[in-house]
């Protein structure tokens, strides 16, 4: 696989294995990305439904190549247990409320290194 940054014979079965489920993951979300333009866009019935349905199929191929992976791969069950199905905002899910408390600036608190401005 071309894919590779290291050299594929000094890795080992398992690392390839995560590698070709990444690069799966990659091309079904590509494949869906294509079959949701073209659904938006075209003015037959008939063939979005088609595109649409193959959407979905994709969809469903990159959802179990998701979940291999977060069986497989360190890393992918603690972040998706923390980030999905969750309310409120997205962007603050996954954070440690203690880590916000403590890095969170307060006005005030920032030395820009500047000197004295008044």
């Amino acid at each position: 696989m071309a894919d590779y940054h290291e050299p594929p014979e000094e890795l080992g079965q398992e690392t390839r294995d995560i590698s070709r489920a990444i690069k799966s993951l990659r091309e079904e979300l590509e494949a869906i990305d294509w079959y949701h333009q073209r659904v938006m866009v075209t003015g037959n019935d008939s063939l979005k439904k088609i595109m649409a349905h193959n959407r979905d199929e994709e969809i469903e191929h990159a959802c179990m190549a998701i979940e291999w992976l977060r069986r497989n791969m360190p890393g992918w069950d603690e972040e998706l247990r923390d980030n999905l199905f969750k309310e409120g905002p997205i962007h603050e899910h996954g954070h440690d409320e203690e880590e916000d408390d403590e890095s969170a600036e307060k006005p005030g608190d920032v030395d820009l290194n500047i000197g004295k401005l008044s």
